[in-house]
């Protein structure tokens, strides 16, 4: 399956590139209404058609993927970083400071996220400017993201904090802060490493629930949530076809997601 790993790779590589590209690759802004041709079949000017406000459904698609391809990362970033601060203090201190973190992350996972993400963005202005918005939803997913990742780095950083190397860096005289940043750390870049990459899919169909309920990315700026709430319409399925086109670069992405993290795990 190695061809298909390869392929994966490809195609994240050229839909990021194109995404990043859009102002250039899109025929029209994502918010530019062609008034005359609303809710247009796919033809040569709009190659996937217009919504019912007659925006260009393709440039749409094109900038609605590079939010979610860009602002997933950073959210999958932010909530490695915290994991790492949290469950590797957590398990290079040990005693009675990993169990509170332990229980903590216990209760947090308990929860159910996807509501509990839900009721703290409910409570957010919704009003407010699409830039903003996007803001908000993924620091929030960054921010609520965290706890999983958190009692796996603790757990090796546990195990690591009892090895030799440790040890022998002890008895050289690194202790306290210096022990944790240069000696402990750097060993946990892998699983690190794979807690981000995990969590970028994961971020990415958050962020897209969270714009089919309406409280993602505001309008008139795109992302996949948004473009997936079209398919509520009955519509979509009598006569349209055109509409499925997020929703099958959706599942492929993510899919691509899974098959490139798989290559890291054999590689690694």
């Amino acid at each position: 399956m190695k061809w298909a790993r390869v392929a994966a790779i490809v195609f994240l590589v050229v839909v990021s590139a194109a995404c990043l590209l859009a102002d250039f690759v899109a025929p029209a802004p994502y918010s530019h209404q062609f008034r005359d041709v609303p809710d247009a079949a796919p033809s040569r000017q709009h190659l996937l058609g217009t919504d019912d406000l007659g925006r260009d459904r393709f440039s749409r698609l094109l900038y609605g993927t590079r939010v979610s391809l860009l602002l997933a990362p950073a959210a999958a970033l932010l909530s490695s970083l915290l994991a790492a601060l949290i469950g590797g203090t957590a398990g290079f201190v040990g005693g009675w400071l990993q169990r509170s973190v332990m229980a903590a992350t216990d209760l947090f996972l308990s929860l159910p996220w996807l509501f509990l993400l839900i009721t703290v963005r409910a409570l957010l202005p919704l009003n407010v400017a699409p830039i903003t918005s996007v803001l908000i939803t993924f620091a929030l997913l960054g921010c609520l993201g965290w706890a999983a990742a958190a009692r796996v780095i603790c757990a090796d950083a546990r195990t690591l904090g009892s090895s030799d190397f440790m040890l022998l860096a002890r008895a050289s005289g690194s202790s306290g802060f210096r022990l944790l940043w240069r000696h402990l750390l750097p060993n946990l870049k892998p699983i690190l490493f794979a807690q981000f990459w995990i969590s970028i899919p994961v971020f990415i169909l958050t962020e897209a629930n969270l714009g089919i309920l309406g409280l993602g990315v505001a309008e008139p700026l795109p992302s996949w949530g948004s473009l997936l709430r079209e398919l509520e319409s009955f519509s979509a399925f009598s006569g349209h076809p055109w509409q499925f086109v997020p929703l099958i670069l959706f599942i492929v992405v993510v899919s691509c997601f899974h098959l490139a993290l798989q290559k890291q795990e054999l590689s690694a």
